[in-house]
């Protein structure tokens, strides 16, 4: 079969691979739609560290292609979603529950990390019963495929930013991780809800998804706005959903005494993140900080699944740019540089 790998560190491109078999837990899913997601470029460039001839990818939907003998729930044939995070079940840290931890920190995350990714005319899911979802007739691959990542990891920085209904949030950065924050804010209840961002496709896109105002941080001061929009008070919720030091110490900035940051960004640079003291309170004003990493798993991506079909967010309108599996370094390229005002793009197999 034909995958996309990471070579090296900074070098990408196709190799052939055997299709992967499964194990008697196992699927092995042939590809039909996958998503190009900003990590992909993290870990070329080296954010986890060297990795030769991995299968990129993380975001995918498809066709089970095979299973193994100890697998109840799904046959060859069935049209299913895969999270990006697929965890050990049995393992303490998911018993405990942090599925996505399981195994060691970030251990959920295999997919291109750990293991071959999903850029493959066929790719492996482990605890397959546990990690896949069926897809409904009614919910296209194109769709379903952003529930896989996108779609939970934006929920969850609303979820773990505990949103008052009527409360008041600030998301920070309006990439296709934060526009899906921006949607959850509004499916959480929020009655405030401020997208930071400067470009202006996606800050129409921040308002298609619940941004009831625009903050451009190239022209004015974020917080000064911030404060003002809130009455002088700060946010409830700031969501950091670009992962940059400043960016983070602008969401601390910007939260209320007893609010809460949530942090969904992934911060592939620097030892260190900073948390400014004063506007902490120096560490007493009851400012919360949560993180996380996308949940995972046959009920969270259901779930997900059921957003989609009541119609409650479509997040197929990020799909800027789609290309075929043969075009994947051009579309790779496009991605990772941040070509043609690019915010998703879409392979189809």
């Amino acid at each position: 079969m034909k995958a996309f790998v990471m070579k090296e560190i900074g070098r990408v491109g196709f190799m052939e691979k055997p299709v992967p078999q499964p194990g008697p837990g196992d699927a092995i899913v042939r590809t039909t739609r996958a998503l190009i997601c900003t990590s992909d470029s993290h870990t070329v460039r080296g954010g986890i560290g060297p990795r030769e001839n991995l299968t990129l990818g993380h975001e995918a939907v498809g066709i089970v292609h095979a299973v193994g003998s100890e697998v109840a729930c799904f046959r060859p044939g069935d049209r299913v979603l895969v999270g990006a995070i697929t965890p050990d079940w049995g393992d303490l840290s998911s018993q405990n529950g942090y599925p996505s931890q399981s195994g060691g920190p970030l251990g959920g995350f295999k997919f291109a990390n750990s293991k071959d990714g999903v850029f493959a005319d066929y790719f492996h899911v482990n605890e397959a019963d546990a990690n896949l979802a069926r897809i409904p007739d009614g919910i296209p691959d194109e769709m379903a495929v952003y529930c896989a990542d996108m779609l939970s990891t934006g929920f969850m920085g609303a979820e773990k930013g505990s949103i008052p209904i009527g409360g008041t949030v600030a998301v920070l950065a309006q990439g296709p991780v934060g526009l899906m924050a921006t949607a959850g804010a509004r499916l959480r209840g929020a009655g405030l809800v401020v997208g930071v961002e400067s470009v202006p496709r996606r800050q129409r896109l921040a308002r298609t998804y619940g941004a009831d105002e625009i903050v451009d941080f190239t022209d004015e001061d974020v917080v000064g706005r911030i404060l003002e929009l809130t009455g002088g008070e700060g946010v409830d919720t700031a969501i950091e959903a670009l992962g940059a030091d400043v960016t983070f110490q602008t969401a601390v900035k910007m939260t209320k005494p007893g609010g809460t940051i949530s942090n969904v960004g992934y911060f592939g640079e620097g030892e260190f993140v900073r948390i400014p003291r004063v506007e902490w309170g120096v560490g007493m004003a009851d400012k919360t900080i949560t993180t996380g990493l996308c949940p995972g798993g046959r009920l969270r991506m259901e779930r997900l699944l059921r957003v989609l079909g009541a119609k409650r967010v479509d997040p197929s309108h990020m799909t800027t740019h789609e290309f075929r599996f043969d075009d994947m370094e051009r579309a790779f390229e496009v991605a990772d540089k941040k070509l043609d005002d690019v915010v998703k793009v879409l392979i189809t197999f």
